[in-house]
């Protein structure tokens, strides 16, 4: 596995003249301090500088240098550049991105134009283009969890932390900066829950975690952490061998390298633990608004995007349901009708999953 570690790529300088009171270095730090001081997440923060110093660098090559010279004919433009702009691959930008690029300089014209930089805002009838819908991708089964939580060695000490993260990202479905950002009390071993602090939209929420979890955290807390633990103890749980928190690129390039070990064929890291304990939950039976708050999700329709991936059930009632789905004739019931009701066929589903073992 790598050991490195590496810091995220620095922010780019805003193009233009930075003494200009009215050009675009000035007025986009200026918008970072009122994001900041409205509750915006650093994280919100510096991606809104990014896109907006992408199109600051675009207009600076037309000679564009204050926001008080851009028009909607020029924010069209570059939306069309982006259209056409390919990445290095070759591969267009997804509607998405482009949209991503674009959405932040809605923000940015509507607050210049009501701390009057702007006489007019050029953003206001820009139309974003249409996001395709996306499902994610395929979420792991069971037993391919299980592989990926068997790979890391367990005779090292960073074994056992590893393991102890994949366990946790297994049984809470917790975002990566969440697991990098938990403390040793924020885990209750008596109640089996997880606090969360400061999540996604600076929002905490309780949450249960299993106790084949929290036998591994106290595994690693036992034997691996207790011996990096710095002095004074910050009390971040997950911590590398020097004693420094585990950083967000080495979660993601460790959880990415065990996948790939396992063997199973799917791709992911840590977001892939994510729709796996969506997709297993609901497809266990979990009512979808639990699962909207064990995942933090603000808008249930997020949440129902996992309800789409789980196909078992309607497989179900799509073989006895449907006169292609077998190639036998399709049952009849004693009426002579041979409608089968969803209930029926989950209730039956049911009962086949509860049959004991044979072996």
């Amino acid at each position: 596995m790598p050991s490195g570690d590496r810091k995220g790529p620095r922010l780019q300088a805003v193009p233009g003249d930075p003494s200009d009171p009215a050009g675009f270095p000035r007025t986009v730090a200026a918008f970072e301090v009122w994001l900041g001081v409205h509750g915006y997440t650093p994280s919100t923060i510096e991606s809104r500088r990014r896109a907006i110093v992408f199109f600051v660098a675009w207009l600076a090559e037309r000679n564009i240098t204050r926001p008080v010279e851009v028009t909607l004919a020029m924010i069209e433009r570059y939306q069309r550049h982006l259209f056409h702009l390919r990445k290095p691959n070759g591969q267009p930008l997804t509607l998405r991105s482009q949209a991503q690029r674009l959405t932040p300089l809605r923000a940015f014209f509507k607050w210049a134009t009501r701390q009057h930089i702007c006489a007019i805002n050029p953003a206001a009838e820009l139309e974003l283009p249409r996001t395709e819908q996306r499902l994610p991708k395929p979420a792991l089964t069971v037993a391919e969890a299980e592989a990926v939580l068997g790979v890391p060695d367990l005779n090292t000490l960073t074994g056992l932390r590893d393991r102890a993260m994949l366990e946790v990202l297994y049984s809470t479905g917790m975002r990566r900066a969440e697991l990098a950002g938990l403390h040793l009390h924020d885990i209750d071993i008596e109640r089996r829950t997880v606090l969360i602090r400061q999540g996604k939209g600076r929002k905490d929420r309780m949450i249960p975690i299993g106790q084949r979890a929290l036998d591994w955290i106290d595994r690693y807390t036992t034997t691996a952490r207790v011996q990096w633990a710095p002095s004074p103890d910050p009390g971040v749980l997950f911590l590398t061998a020097d004693g420094t928190p585990v950083s967000l690129h080495r979660l993601t390039t460790l959880m990415k390298s065990y996948v790939t070990a396992s063997g199973v064929a799917k791709e992911g890291s840590c977001h892939l633990f994510r729709h796996t304990t969506a997709t297993l939950m609901l497809e266990g039976g979990a009512d979808i608004r639990f699962v909207q708050q064990m995942l933090g999700h603000v808008n249930i329709a997020t949440t129902q995007i996992y309800a789409q991936v789980t196909i078992h059930h309607l497989q179900a009632i799509h073989t006895a349901t449907h006169p292609a789905a077998a190639n036998g004739p399709r049952r009849q019931r004693p009426d002579g009708d041979s409608r089968v009701s969803s209930t029926a066929v989950l209730k039956e589903e049911d009962q086949l999953k509860n049959r004991p073992d044979p072996r």
